[in-house]
């Protein structure tokens, strides 16, 4: 199935007023022209065979510096004096190499998405036309000449059309031919002279986002939302954490929460499990929150011989009552032995059981000392542990930073 799409963007744009930019569809949102950020959407669909760009004659300029892209799939090609004389000669583009189907869109809805567009493509059939639209919710009102309402308009079964509306290209092409022969220049959209033409049309759901951009205020807007959505800033922070601890006699040591039996142990105040001592205070640091010692100070006979689990439960519970999101942490083992490797994955899962976060948010790794230093020796075993959490919010600017 090859499909195709003609981007209508031959209009002046009279509604949206004047601007140093020129017609509505070349001027910047969010720093990029209309038309761009629309064509942008069409270039991501792999499905598009062709994308046939229908420009005014007097905006070959224009077009060439607000899209400088080079793609063997698009084609422009100059339009006619209404947008249904510009569809016209944009299908009459595609003649030589028809698609079996076409899309058709205003180049001034820049928000159309793959989601969409895919959506539509999907819904595709040989007899009818595809159209996305918004069911009406306001309350419709008809008023005579002068502005007195006459009467209300029951709403259900009434849509708002959205683009692209996509056809079989040979029927398309048939009708809008057919209608410019008849001298019929009044139709709204594609779909009104589909349906003037006797080839059917299916409803599908349109986007919300999918606006159209007509008056100034709608630029307005749309530049608005673009730079609102590019200057958020994410609270993201990340926090590091280290602890080290020396052998003595004993018969396992704990790491991750993991017992590995061993010759010897490690010495500290509670079980002196390095991995979660360093990602404990890593977790901390993005709360602000000082270090293990802070909450739980050497000094308190209450945590001699502690599971460190329990200083690893508290930091994650801080960092949710705040909000946060732990998204990965990495830990690094340091030592000579005992072996790692064979207990990682009871390393893994013991974090992920704590930090209720996905295996794959989790690396534990392990490295020697090169048997240089107190590590090397064989006296004991480090941890350095990085965590990265999202909170809630945004970065403040600088002058809001108190």
């Amino acid at each position: 199935m090859k499909t195709a799409a003609v981007i209508v963007a031959a209009g002046r744009g009279e509604r949206a007023g004047q601007s140093v930019e020129g017609p509505k569809q070349y001027r910047r949102i969010g720093n990029q022209a209309v038309l761009m950020r629309t064509l942008a959407t069409f270039l991501q669909c792999e499905a598009l065979s062709k994308i046939v760009i229908v420009i005014h004659p007097d905006d070959k300029a224009l077009y060439q510096a607000a899209c400088p892209i080079a793609d063997p799939r698009i084609l422009v090609v100059t339009g006619g004096p209404t947008r249904q004389e510009s569809t016209q000669l944009g299908l009459l583009a595609l003649a030589e190499d028809k698609p079996d189907y076409v899309m058709i869109h205003d180049g001034v809805r820049p928000f159309v998405t793959l989601d969409l567009l895919g959506r539509i493509i999907s819904h595709l059939q040989p007899t009818s036309g595809v159209l996305p639209a918004l069911a009406v919710s306001d309350t419709l009102k008809q008023a005579d000449t002068g502005g007195m309402v006459q009467k209300t308009v029951p709403r259900a079964g009434l849509y708002a059309a959205q683009t692209p509306q996509a056809f079989p290209y040979a029927p398309i092409f048939e009708a809008h031919s057919k209608a410019l022969k008849a001298g019929l220049t009044d139709f709204t959209d594609d779909a009104a002279i589909a349906e003037w033409h006797g080839l059917a049309v299916t409803i599908i759901e349109g986007s919300a986002d999918n606006t159209k951009l007509t008056w100034a205020k709608d630029i307005e807007m749309a530049n608005q939302r673009l730079n609102n959505a590019q200057s958020f800033f994410p609270d993201v922070r990340t926090g590091n954490g280290y602890d080290v601890h020396a052998f003595e006699e004993g018969d396992f040591v704990t790491l991750c929460g993991v017992e590995i039996p061993f010759d010897k142990k490690l010495s500290g105040h509670s079980d002196a499990d390095v991995g979660f001592h360093a990602l404990t205070d890593a977790l901390l640091a993005t709360r602000g929150a000082g270090d293990i010692g802070t909450h739980f100070p050497p000094s308190d006979p209450q945590w001699k011989g502690a599971a460190s689990h329990i200083f690893l439960e508290f930091a994650v519970k801080l960092v949710r009552e705040a909000g946060g999101r732990i998204t990965n942490t990495d830990v690094t083992l340091i030592c000579e032995e005992p072996k790692i490797g064979p207990h990682r994955p009871a390393m893994t899962a013991s974090l992920a059981k704590i930090l209720n976060i996905s295996a794959d948010r989790i690396s534990v790794k392990a490295t020697t000392n090169e048997k240089l230093g107190f590590l090397g020796r064989g006296e004991g075993i480090a941890a350095i542990v990085t965590a990265t959490v999202v909170y809630p919010g945004e970065v403040p600017a600088s002058e809001e930073i108190v």
